[in-house]
């Protein structure tokens, strides 16, 4: 007998619609209304990306990391393109986010949820609606969801019909990662294996120690019979700054179960600096919905910023339900998570907090490429642990822009990435982001800090 369909109520359904009464920020000026209202309505009918089952799932999992029984690694590409969606890179950024997870669990004894920037991340904020080169003024590049990154008239005008090609790149997207990380690639034996050889490099020989544990561990395993099939699969959820609301409204589903709203293009939505003010479109629109739901907050927030925004996004305390993404800058993390860390602590609510070290850390090099110094998204990183070591809470993720492929975006780690190697191999045409081995040292770092804890 098949159960019950629940339908929303129309308060709820009402509910969805207010952001259209709210300012909007960081939306596109599309040149035809008419052709938006259609592009929206054929998303409508597509089925959606994720179900309100992994969902569910995936809330009880950073429930877990909230308390402290579990830990957060969210990482992938800055702004994906469409050109970069093939099999090859996909993989390359997945195994490069399982091989950080096995390192992590090690270091933390426990459970590590693993989350890409994937599938979805494909609208980004700008400083400015335009950009001028020269005597050329255009709209500026919102991301491939929006408009193209070449600087051309044709290019930067913004076409609706980039959201159906978004989708359509992102359900691809996740059909490869559902098959990487169920078919057997996501093998803790496979994994580890890939470890050892970055651990073998001498350039990495501080981490030796912590890959021959591992090993023994594996071996240890192995020997007393573990039963490596359950090991052969991994759950690997997906995320992006929920900004475009042309493409996130019709995706919005409710689910037939319970009669609630998910948004359905990813596991995990964050609202982002530029768009988390209270009376605005985004963060109402966020506070109706089932999803776990992350905010970035920035150096300049304030302790009535964040209590606000628990009232308004966690009415209900529920675990699992609000995360703190925090992006301080290696020199304000000290000076201003602190009283953040201490208000929540002090209040009844229990939100994930996690680092993103990247966004606080940019600069400009030289030779003008957009960068950012392994050292000092290292040394954000720590500070992060010692905030929360001081004041009794749990450091429980980290967020980072990575990909799993050889570029040379931020400078310094193990491999000596210096400027000259930036106009080499400079790929992003967004934020920096770190390679694979900068990753992987980032994981064994990280790993020593919890390993502390």
């Amino acid at each position: 007998m098949n159960d019950p369909v629940v339908a929303a109520s129309p308060a709820v359904l009402a509910g969805l619609e207010n952001y259209l009464n709210l300012p909007a920020k960081q939306q596109p000026t599309w040149p035809d209304a008419g052709e938006v209202a259609n592009v929206r309505a054929e998303l409508a009918t597509y089925p959606p990306l994720v179900f309100a089952g992994e969902v569910d799932i995936l809330r009880s999992r950073l429930a877990a990391a909230a308390s402290g029984k579990a830990f957060l690694l969210q990482g992938g590409d800055c702004a994906e393109t469409f050109a970069d969606a093939t099999a090859d890179r996909i993989r390359n950024r997945v195994k490069t986010l399982l091989q950080m997870a096995v390192v992590l669990t090690y270091g933390a004894s426990m459970p590590v949820i693993k989350m890409g920037r994937m599938a979805g991340q494909f609208a980004k904020p700008r400083s400015s609606d335009s950009e001028t080169r020269g005597d050329v003024t255009l709209p500026a590049y919102r991301g491939d969801i929006v408009n193209g990154y070449d600087f051309t008239a044709e290019a930067r005008t913004p076409d609706p019909k980039r959201m159906l090609k978004a989708y359509n790149t992102s359900a691809s997207t996740l059909n490869l990662i559902r098959a990487f990380t169920q078919g057997g690639f996501a093998d803790l034996r496979s994994v580890h294996e890939w470890n050892k050889g970055f651990a073998d490099n001498p350039a990495n020989s501080r981490y030796l120690s912590l890959a021959q544990e591992i090993d023994r561990a594996v071996r240890f395993m192995d020997a007393c019979g573990a039963d490596f099939n359950e090991l052969r699969t991994t759950e690997f959820y997906v995320s992006h700054e929920g900004l475009l609301m042309d493409y996130e409204r019709p995706l919005t589903r409710i689910d037939s179960r319970t009669g609630n709203p998910y948004m359905t293009s990813g596991h995990f939505i964050w609202i982002g600096e530029r768009t988390r003010q209270m009376d605005h479109a985004h963060v109402d629109y966020l506070s109706r919905v089932r999803n776990p739901i992350g905010v970035k907050l920035g150096p300049t927030t304030q302790v009535e910023d964040v209590i606000e925004l628990i009232e308004k996004l966690d009415p209900n305390r529920e675990p699992g339900r609000l995360t703190f993404i925090t992006r301080m800058g290696a020199g304000k993390i000290r000076e201003e998570l602190p009283k953040l860390v201490e208000a929540v602590r002090d209040s009844d609510a229990n939100p994930l907090w996690i680092t993103d070290p990247m966004h606080g850390n940019g600069i400009t090099t030289k030779n003008g490429y957009k960068s950012r110094r392994f050292d000092d998204v290292m040394d954000e990183v720590a500070g992060f642990f010692e905030v929360h070591k001081a004041a009794g809470t749990f450091p429980g993720g980290v967020h980072v822009e990575l990909t799993g492929d050889d570029v040379a975006e931020c400078l310094g780690g193990s491999d000596l990435i210096d400027e000259a190697a930036l106009e080499e191999r400079y790929e992003s045409v967004c934020d920096p982001r770190l390679n694979h081995m900068q990753s992987l040292e980032l994981a064994f770092l990280v790993a020593e800090e919890l390993a502390k804890r």
